[in-house]
């Protein structure tokens, strides 16, 4: 949500099963139909939209996992790149249902559910 095609673009192109809402016609769907969306499709969000967080954390639900950007000013190459390197070192964290924040200078991650 809020990111480009090409993210999921590149993401395919590096070996990511990855789709993007846009891509399958549905960029206009509920917050709430696409968080449950991931979760069924065993997906990870990828999203700049601090919405998703409240949903997660209001059903107290343990997938999908979640990077959450928080970011004022990026590209799409700053952005991927940063992806790739999310994607690998919290990979055990996402596989076990997490929520991963970008902020300009750090990153936190948090584990789900959210209580």
């Amino acid at each position: 949500m809020g990111l480009s095609p090409r993210t999921a673009v590149f993401l395919r192109e590096n070996g990511h099963d990855a789709a993007h809402l846009w891509e399958e016609g549905l960029s206009r769907i509920a917050d709430e139909d696409v968080a449950q969306k991931a979760a069924r499709e065993g997906r990870i969000l990828v999203t700049f939209d601090l919405d998703f967080s409240r949903i997660l954390a209001l059903q107290r639900a343990s997938t999908p996992s979640m990077i959450l950007f928080r970011l004022q000013e990026f590209t799409t190459a700053q952005v991927n790149h940063m992806l790739a390197r999310l994607l690998e070192q919290y990979e055990e964290d996402l596989a076990q249902g997490a929520i991963i924040v970008v902020d300009p200078d750090r990153v936190r991650t948090r584990r789900l559910p959210i209580w």
